[in-house]
């Protein structure tokens, strides 16, 4: 796979970073990219898609914490692996600068120029493991100072209540020492869901399945062997047998479709007691990804009725209920719903003394958009929108709207019910004791009601 260009741009358009390795690409290629990603209007779309072409070259990009990171080429390269290849610069630099803004980038010019280079020579990928990279990159991060930082939703999520989870791992380097010369000894697992549920017009539902992928983050000296124990019921594969499968699938355990380890994950005990054991490379990575979809109780459900209500008006009503424990909380939850193309307004009523709910129709793209900053498990809602229409409409309304579409992060919950049961690691002395962080978290990937 060969690139032309690499480069990240900040939301105003500004070049932070450019590199051209093989110089076929016109030298204006960075703002052709940010005009067209700006102003792309075709097919109505609100939003530019990851690839697309311009005068015969290939731009290829994804967003990252507001940042673009873009690459260029003339020749015919496979999307998924340069869009991968973006993300795994993205997640380079981040273990390094500890923090990925505008700021750390302009202060560690010459850090990021010098990965930029170990990673990619004359537009071909040499490396993107931060383990590599630590014996061939000599500079040193200047760390930007917590105050400075802006809030970032991945440390956010993990605040569940009173009980506070370290924000650490997402904005400390892996390369450099804390304040002081000492480096704290910790160690971030996360259990990262996201979940495709579809449900029919009367609720039921039709589809459900959920990706997952246990990230880990260590800050651990020395390197020293984990031993990483998961569910003692835990079934790989829906057929009677698989190559990981010790007792019958039909139990009541968890049970995943497949799932891939990372290369420094050992399965020498998996077979029997369920246990990884690795010595975790610097930076952060996956120790296994995995798919499921054996039926779950999806976290919301959501029931939608659209009526007419005279000859230019309709009414829509939505409900939601969160089917989770009530110990449990949902932040940044947004419910969208496809209006007729001929929906002139929209007027909204919340049930009474609603809080922290926010209502929105777009005109120009039709779209019924209802958010929240939060909701408390076995909590339950209802939106009714009164629609006014410009011209009469024919046919049956439940075909021209919908279907309801919802995105939601819910932290220190999972569906699959897959655990980290304990996480041991190699002791150096008697006195080691290191900080272990597991967390869990679930995001909707496609969450889709039907009318």
């Amino acid at each position: 796979m060969m690139i032309s260009q690499f480069f990240v741009l900040s939301q105003r358009g500004d070049n932070i970073v450019f590199r051209d390795y093989r110089a076929e690409v016109p030298k204006g290629s960075t703002e052709t990219f940010f005009r067209k990603v700006k102003f792309w209007k075709e097919d109505g779309n609100a939003e530019a898609p990851p690839i697309f072409n311009v005068d015969g070259v290939n731009y290829f990009h994804v967003k990252v914490v507001g940042l673009y990171f873009v690459a260029t080429t003339r020749v015919n390269v496979s999307p998924s692996l340069v869009l991968e290849l973006l993300q795994r610069i993205a997640r380079v630099i981040k273990d390094y600068l500890g923090v990925l803004n505008e700021d750390s980038f302009r202060k560690n010019f010459v850090l990021v120029y010098e990965l930029l280079d170990e990673v990619i020579d004359f537009g071909y990928v040499q490396t993107t493991s931060t383990e590599v990279l630590k014996s061939y990159v000599f500079n040193e991060p200047i760390l930007i100072a917590p105050a400075r930082l802006q809030p970032i939703d991945p440390a956010a999520i993990f605040t569940q209540g009173s009980k506070r989870m370290p924000g650490t791992a997402v904005t400390k380097s892996v390369v450099a020492n804390d304040p002081g010369g000492r480096r704290r000894e910790e160690i971030f697992v996360d259990i990262i869901e996201k979940i495709s549920v579809t449900f029919s017009s009367s609720g039921y539902i039709l589809t459900s399945e959920i990706d997952g992928t246990i990230q880990m983050k260590s800050y651990l000296s020395g390197n020293p062997e984990i031993r990483l124990a998961l569910n003692e019921d835990l079934n790989i594969g829906r057929g009677e047998r698989s190559v990981y499968d010790y007792r019958s699938s039909s139990g009541s355990g968890v049970i995943l479709d497949d799932c891939n380890f990372h290369e420094s994950v050992r399965l020498d005990s998996f077979d029997s007691d369920r246990t990884l054991s690795l010595v975790p490379p610097d930076g952060e990575f996956p120790v296994m990804n995995y798919r499921m979809t054996q039926e779950f109780k999806p976290p919301f459900h959501v029931n939608t009725l659209i009526e007419e209500a005279g000859r230019l008006k309709a009414e829509v009503i939505i409900k939601i209920r969160a089917e989770f424990p009530s110990d449990i909380t949902a932040n940044t939850i947004t419910i969208q719903m496809p209006l007729p193309n001929y929906t002139s307004r929209a007027s909204f009523e919340l049930e009474l003394g609603a809080t922290g709910q926010k209502t929105d129709f777009k005109e120009t793209s039709k779209m019924l958009e209802w958010s929240f900053k939060k909701i408390v498990g076995g909590a339950e809602h209802t939106l009714r929108a009164k629609l006014t229409f410009s011209q009469e409409f024919h046919g049956n309304i439940t075909k021209e709207a919908g279907p309801v579409s919802m995105t939601f992060t819910i932290p220190m919950y999972n569906v699959s019910k897959l655990q980290v049961k304990y996480l041991q690691i190699a002791k150096n002395s008697s006195s080691y004791n290191p900080y272990r962080w597991v967390r869990y978290v679930t995001q909707a990937n496609s969450y889709v009601a039907r009318i």
